[in-house]
């Protein structure tokens, strides 16, 4: 079972906000100590101080906790600012540093590379990429017509910025 963001689970009891918060939180910290492969569903609730089955009762796989931490983050992260609306070179800025130095940016880069062996995180990133989202915006608030490809444009702008942070510098 997939629980939407923001959504109480179907079953069991509502969720905990400061739970949830923690459980996000234990995956970010987990995945820059340990990386993905070795992160566990029982790693993470031990470091966010619950039972393994508040988690499963809530995330089916790490996948699914990593990418509700990354959505949050990079919707913080990569807002544009109140005085770079439409600014493109602005954003290619902040997408950089998301995915140079930021937890959340090493959570999207973990969920792109376990997309290309595991079609269910491809599924996922799939159904809503925050990074892509973010364009997206990006790419509507710059000046000029709507690119009549935005999947096109979407891929000409992360392209490089995605390619440079999985190569390193």
């Amino acid at each position: 079972m997939q629980t939407k963001i923001g959504e109480a689970a179907a079953r069991g009891r509502p969720r905990s906000e400061t739970v949830r918060l923690a459980v996000l939180m234990a995956v970010d910290d987990l995945l820059v100590e340990e990386g993905y492969e070795a992160m566990t569903m029982k790693g993470i609730a031990e470091r966010a101080g619950v039972g393994r089955q508040t988690v499963y009762r809530w995330w089916s796989t790490k996948a699914e906790i990593l990418y509700e931490a990354c959505v949050v983050d990079a919707g913080r992260d990569l807002a544009a600012g109140a005085d770079d609306p439409g600014d493109l070179d602005a954003f290619r800025r902040r997408v950089a540093g998301f995915l140079a130095s930021t937890d959340a940016g090493a959570s999207y880069l973990a969920l792109l590379a376990a997309a290309q062996l595991d079609p269910a995180v491809a599924t996922l990133m799939r159904g809503g990429d925050p990074v892509r989202a973010a364009a997206c915006e990006a790419l509507r608030a710059a000046p000029g017509d709507d690119p009549d490809d935005i999947d096109d444009a979407v891929a000409a702008l992360l392209g490089p910025l995605v390619y440079a942070a999985l190569t390193g510098p």
